[in-house]
């Protein structure tokens, strides 16, 4: 039972927020009991797992929690990187994002494409940490059980979409042959004008024209991956 918050598991635990000893351990943390049983789930094996009033001090947690109403259990995992999709037979439908700073989003749309077409999310430079708290909580335990891939967009092989609010095309009009690889930019800038041109079609979502002029970059990737996973499957 750890009963003083100096103990090196807490050290450890404590260190891990920083995005650094994440990259130089390959480690990261989660907190709660959803996302602990959402690495069972996917037979992730933790470093280590602390649940309070068990293993550790009830309210001693919370020392090390980046929750603001504290936990009941953290865990310690490896990180998880999945292959480039095109090295993956089954692989029809993939995200890729360019210079996407929000951890949030990152995290969301781990989700959405774990939910949606079970294809991986491929980060390019400038990406946010898919591994930091924010993230992973927003993956709701998705980064396990679909984890993200590192890769330029050159090095992705498919039909390569970028979305873009100024394509003069629909995206309910595209007609596009899988594998397709969805590419989005940055919340506020999009793709940059190279990779936006280098992409073998460009599209946007339609909106209603007295509503907003855009969509953040999450909600855009889940729209996305809806439709075209839709239509794909009724075409299987």
């Amino acid at each position: 039972m750890i009963t003083s918050p100096d103990n090196e598991k807490l050290k450890r635990i404590r260190k891990l927020r920083s995005h650094r000893e994440r990259e130089r351990t390959g480690m990261f943390v989660v907190e709660g009991e959803d996302l602990v049983a959402a690495a069972v789930a996917a037979r992730a094996e933790p470093e280590l797992v602390l649940v309070a009033g068990e293993d550790i001090e009830t309210g001693l947690l919370d020392t090390v929690s980046t929750l603001g109403s504290g936990t009941r259990v953290i865990g310690v995992y490896r990180q998880r990187w999945a292959e480039i999709p095109g090295q993956e037979a089954t692989t029809q439908l993939s995200v890729y994002l360019h210079e996407v700073t929000d951890p949030g989003n990152i995290g969301t749309i781990v989700r959405a494409a774990h939910a949606l077409c079970d294809g991986p999310v491929v980060l390019g430079p400038g990406c946010a940490d898919p591994y930091s708290p924010k993230a992973v909580r927003a993956s709701m335990g998705s980064v396990f059980a679909r984890p993200p891939a590192r890769a330029e967009l050159a090095g992705l092989t498919g039909t390569k979409l970028a979305l873009d609010g100024g394509a003069s095309t629909s995206l309910a009009d595209m007609e596009l042959q899988p594998p397709i690889v969805i590419c989005l930019g940055a919340e506020r800038g999009g793709l940059p004008p190279e990779l936006s041109a280098g992409a073998d079609a460009r599209a946007r979502i339609p909106m209603r024209q007295d509503g907003p002029d855009s969509l953040n970059v999450a909600m855009a990737a889940t729209v996305a991956l809806y439709d075209l996973g839709h239509r794909m499957a009724a075409h299987a």
